[in-house]
């Protein structure tokens, strides 16, 4: 009988054993995916950078649109019935169209420059993306790696039980017959 028992504490024993591996082995391997998730890089900008993002901001919204939109009216309207010696821009709107010209070949370089920058937090944001699916990979492996030794643990237990009832029946079998 004391046998038995200090058999079964023994199994649990290396079954306990079998789990804290298991356990710690999940941890080292997330280990490095949490410092990257905690602790990702500061993002440090230069004043050109600074500079591009605020003009894509403003380029690229309705204030902009609106604002522009009202800038050439005006020019439109002043040239158009302005008398002939105040204007300053006449019908065909050369000045105009140069300023127009000038202006979309500056702020196409510069929000082509933030958007590169915004395709750089996409791409970072989808690392971490694949960090977090990693870990939660990890995870479910650790956690298969649990169940398979928890039902090699019952499956042991229920031979053994079995063996056991066998045993018995034997015994009683052999009484039987006696």
């Amino acid at each position: 009988m004391y046998k038995d028992v200090k058999t079964l504490l023994k199994s649990e024993s290396e079954q306990l054993n079998k789990l804290r591996d298991i356990v710690s082995k999940a941890l080292t391997d997330q280990s490095l995916i949490l410092d990257n998730l905690l602790n990702p890089p500061k993002e440090i900008l230069t004043r050109g950078q600074k500079v591009s993002d605020k003009v894509a901001r403003f380029g690229g919204s309705w204030a902009f649109i609106i604002s522009f939109f009202i800038v050439l009216t005006m020019w439109i309207s002043y040239n158009s019935i302005a008398p002939l010696r105040k204007e300053f821009d006449p019908y065909p709107f050369i000045l105009m169209n140069l300023i127009l010209s000038c202006i979309a070949a500056l702020q196409a370089p510069i929000i082509m420059m933030s958007q590169n920058r915004q395709e750089e937090k996409d791409r970072k944001r989808s690392e971490n993306d694949y960090l977090i699916n990693l870990k939660a990979e990890l995870e479910i492996r650790s956690l298969n790696q649990k169940i398979d030794l928890l039902l090699e643990e019952e499956i042991k237990v229920l031979f053994d039980s079995q063996a056991k009832q066998l045993e018995i029946l034997k015994r009683i079998e052999a009484k039987l017959k006696n």
